[in-house]
């Protein structure tokens, strides 16, 4: 054997051995998972209802680090500059790696800056007006609105955000002139949509079934190609005359790039199982999110797939970071 053949051999060797024992052996200590946004809020709920089952399948905690702010960038370079050894983990919102990169000039590249795991839950938005609004459904809200152009609001938890995109796509598909009110995050946005100070939202499914359920808002579509699980009775607005109609909102896990490929994989394994525990289907599906759990290729197609079709509504829409 010559010594290049020999050293290759080697390098192989430590390679092999370097995987199996962080198979083995991880993790070592508690793991940090980073989310960009407040406790008490769904992304923390959910983060920390996965953190605990895979707490119990590691067997070390994991350590729930909210760092809010900058539409969740923050937090998201927290990760991208983290050690790739799998003790920092991302909790991500899809605005984050799919919508930001368009709207803001990010110290990191949401592609190539991070390693995926999985893609965990999915859910739609749901448009809902307040309750004096005569509209019945999406064809009727439309008529209303061409008839008073420029009079109907929408409120969105910001520029930018998913929700905000997602009737600026309305919009643009139903030929619409609704004015834009943002306000600094979703929650603040509903007692005005309650008290009928903003006429309609295209909100987060979880943050406005209670109250539709409630009868205090009143649901027209939602946003995915298929019904919603939590709400059958509701059409989506691909069937209400617009095809293809889509805006999701989805929660997904990553780690820095480089990150070893055995601890994905056992991340990825750890996560899939537990996202297939009836108990924890059941407390996403009371929060209006179905579970994923996909593999760590198939979310990264995802995420490249995405990012240029925001990128067009975006720049077609002349949306604007706050």
């Amino acid at each position: 054997m010559t010594q290049t053949s020999s050293l290759m051999f080697g390098l192989l060797t430590l390679l092999i051995v370097g995987s199996s024992a962080a198979q083995t052996t991880y993790p070592e200590k508690p793991i940090r998972m980073v989310v960009g946004f407040p406790s008490g809020g769904a992304p923390d709920t959910v983060a920390r209802l996965l953190g605990g089952k895979l707490a119990e399948a590691l067997g070390k905690s994991i350590v729930i680090d909210n760092a809010p702010g900058a539409s969740g960038n923050i937090a998201t370079e927290r990760v991208a500059k983290a050690a790739p050894d799998g003790y920092t983990l991302g909790f991500v919102v899809n605005g984050q790696v799919v919508i930001n990169p368009s709207l803001y000039k990010l110290p990191f590249d949401p592609v190539k800056d991070f390693a995926p795991i999985s893609q965990l839950t999915v859910t739609p938005n749901m448009l809902v007006v307040n309750n004096a609004v005569p509209a019945k459904n999406v064809q009727e809200l439309i008529k209303l609105a061409k008839a008073r152009p420029g009079e109907l609001t929408f409120a969105s938890g910001g520029s930018g955000t998913g929700n905000h995109i997602a009737a600026e796509l309305f919009k643009s598909v139903a030929g619409l002139d609704i004015r834009h009110i943002p306000y600094k995050g979703v929650l603040p946005a509903v007692p005005d949509l309650l008290g009928g100070r903003v006429t309609m939202m295209f909100s987060p499914l979880p943050v406005v079934l209670p109250l539709v359920r409630e009868g205090k808002l009143r649901a027209l579509a939602v946003t995915s190609l298929r019904r919603a699980s939590t709400a059958l009775e509701l059409p989506t607005i691909a069937e209400s005359g617009y095809p293809g109609f889509e805006v999701t909102i989805w929660y997904g896990l990553l780690a820095p790039a480089r990150t070893p490929p055995a601890i994905i994989r056992k991340l990825h394994l750890e996560t899939a199982k537990a996202l297939a525990l009836p108990e924890l289907r059941a407390k996403l599906a009371d929060l209006g999110l179905e579970g994923i759990g996909n593999s760590p290729d198939e979310f990264a197609a995802i995420i490249k797939s995405e990012t240029p079709k925001w990128a067009q509504v975006i720049k077609e829409s002349g949306i604007k970071a706050e």
